[in-house]
């Protein structure tokens, strides 16, 4: 099993830092690199507790489809995703919020595990760990830009 803590400082309100992660319109956006489409369940707006979305993306040369459900949703503290289907073994990302006197704390936990035992740990060590790592820093330096600044409205007001 990996797992990956992330520490973002965001100079925001936090119910607009918690509002954007829960944007399927703003992952798409910060997952581009990777062609990431919502192909399934909620594909647009905000994603809320019990709602389900797939996602279609290239990693690795490789196209990867995973099903995500929310399964814990308590704005704008708090909220996780769990991989229903996909090729992890297990996914699981919590994303937690904490407001600072003039910021948020954006706390991401993200635990998984590759299928096929010792080589998916191996796996897991040597190559997922770093790549996810910098897949979840690159989205949250797009929450922080957007939330930072007026980008924010063209996401969460446009609908």
């Amino acid at each position: 099993m990996g797992l990956i803590q992330l520490h973002t400082v965001i100079k925001a309100p936090i119910e607009r830092c918690f509002d954007l992660s829960t944007s399927i319109d703003l992952h798409k956006l910060s997952a581009s690199s990777t062609s990431e489409q919502a192909v399934a369940g909620v594909m647009n707006g905000l994603i809320k507790l019990d709602e389900t979305v797939t996602w279609r993306a290239k990693h690795f040369g490789l196209w990867h489809t995973m099903q995500v459900q929310i399964t814990l949703y308590q704005r704008p503290q708090l909220f996780v995703d769990e991989m229903i289907s996909g090729s992890f073994k297990f996914m699981k990302h919590e994303h937690e919020f904490i407001e600072k006197t003039d910021h948020c704390l954006m706390i991401d936990s993200f635990d998984f595990s590759s299928p096929f035992g010792y080589l998916g740990k191996l796996v897991d060590k040597t190559i997922l760990n770093r790549y996810l790592t910098n897949f979840l820093r690159a989205r949250n330096s797009v929450i922080k830009e957007f939330a930072e600044t007026d980008k924010w409205k063209d996401v969460l007001l446009s609908k």
